[in-house]
């Protein structure tokens, strides 16, 4: 019986994975191993009928520049009592490749020593992906899918910026990143957006609606102090894990709650929740802007990828394949600067509690420091031609309500 490999893709899609499994069918097909694809991720893999079909050049060959998952995906994490031996034995399996963030690689891991006392050697080599380029790869290399996310998230951006300016209305974008705002930033530097806001901002104060919503109206009212009557705002739904339970708790929105009490931003639109906020702020200021909400989520996810994400997917998948003929096993596979491939283990990157800090955008960098530094916002040299509009500007200075 032919050695093979499976691969299985957890968790979310990310633009690029198509690529991997692409590049590691053809790797792998070349030094004669059968490949299999698991479909839904650890769903049925310890069941007696396992989702999975043979995967060969030809659907290499198609899927390869596609957006999405050709192999179907699913977030589901199983009990230690519920692995067994059997799909790994029958096919002679040598080496799983799992494709997915760090729970995903924490539970290949968690297989491969569970197969390793039954004395089954399986590799596993985990291909880590997310778009919300918050893993602290080597050199702050972006992981695979963040340049296309945000590639087409600029090209949404642009679109929505030019209504703005034909129609003289203001818009609210919300973008994904769980708790790391590059996604915004990027996105928002793109398109030369008045005003960006990520979580990462908040270092020196506490995180509040009424906050975000007085650096909203603070980019208005420097716009309409320009004669500039337009504009997009871009803010990361990051902000969301940052605040104070009872910040949410009393926001008076209604949101549904998952197993661990914390509120399911999924369900909820948060571009519609910051308009809302900002709509009811400039009515009791009467001030007259349109504002319009846009929620950049999902439409991100399964994008075609770019060059730059296809370049790096297929070195990824080829240093799956260098990873393993090298013996290592239990490890992430990366590419530093240079494109050299490196393993990093999971006990490098987890803090004490044994998660995976995530990546956040350096605000201390020169890159944030300018960006910021050039938003439309009030400061105090517009003190007095703002008290046209509102008559508490202060209150509305960018730097003072963060504390800068």
């Amino acid at each position: 019986m032919k050695d093979s490999i499976a691969i299985l893709c957890g968790g979310g899609p990310a633009p690029g994975i198509n690529a991997v499994v692409s590049t590691l069918i053809k790797v792998f097909i070349k030094e004669n191993y059968r490949v299999i694809g698991i479909h839904e991720g650890y769903r049925t893999l310890f069941t007696d009928s396992p989702n999975t079909v043979d995967l060969s050049f030809e659907y290499a060959d198609k899927i390869f520049s596609l957006g999405g998952s050709s192999l179907k995906m699913s977030r589901y994490k199983p009990k230690d009592e519920e692995f067994k031996t059997d799909f790994f034995e029958k096919n002679n399996v040598k080496l799983l490749v799992t494709i997915g963030g760090d729970d995903t690689a924490s539970t290949a891991n968690r297989i491969g020593k569970f197969l390793a006392s039954n004395n089954i050697n399986v590799s596993n080599i985990h291909v880590p992906k997310t778009i919300d380029n918050d893993l602290p790869l080597p050199d702050r290399n972006p992981t695979f899918g963040f340049h296309s996310a945000k590639d087409e998230g600029v090209r949404i951006g642009n679109t929505i910026y030019e209504d703005a300016r034909t129609s003289e209305n203001w818009f609210v974008l919300s973008t994904m990143g769980r708790e790391a705002g590059h996604l915004a930033f990027g996105i928002g530097m793109s398109c030369h957006f008045p005003m960006v806001i990520i979580p990462e901002m908040f270092n020196k104060t506490s995180v509040t609606f009424e906050k975000i919503t007085r650096m909203l109206v603070s980019s208005i009212i420097k716009r309409k102090i320009e004669n500039i009557p337009y504009g997009v705002v871009i803010i990361s739904e990051g902000v969301f894990h940052f605040m104070d339970d009872n910040e949410i708790n009393n926001s008076g929105i209604n949101f549904t709650y998952d197993d661990h009490g914390h509120p399911e931003l999924g369900n909820v639109s948060k571009s519609h929740i910051f308009n809302m906020l900002l709509q009811q702020k400039l009515k009791s200021m009467n001030i007259d802007v349109k504002s319009r909400p846009v929620e950049m989520g999902y439409e991100l996810r399964c994008c075609r990828p770019i060059g730059f994400d296809l370049t790096l997917c297929t070195l990824l998948a080829m240093g799956v394949k260098k990873l393993f003929l090298e013996g290592l096993t239990g490890c992430l596979v990366s590419a530093n600067s240079n494109g050299d491939i490196k393993p990093l283990y999971l006990k490098d990157l987890e803090g004490p509690d044994g998660k995976i800090k995530p990546r956040l955008v350096d605000i201390e960098s020169e890159m944030a420091k300018l960006l910021f530094s050039n938003l439309h916002y009030i400061t105090e040299v517009d003190y007095e031609k703002a008290k046209k509009y509102v008559d508490n500007p202060e209150q509305y200075d960018f730097n003072k309500i963060l504390e800068w």
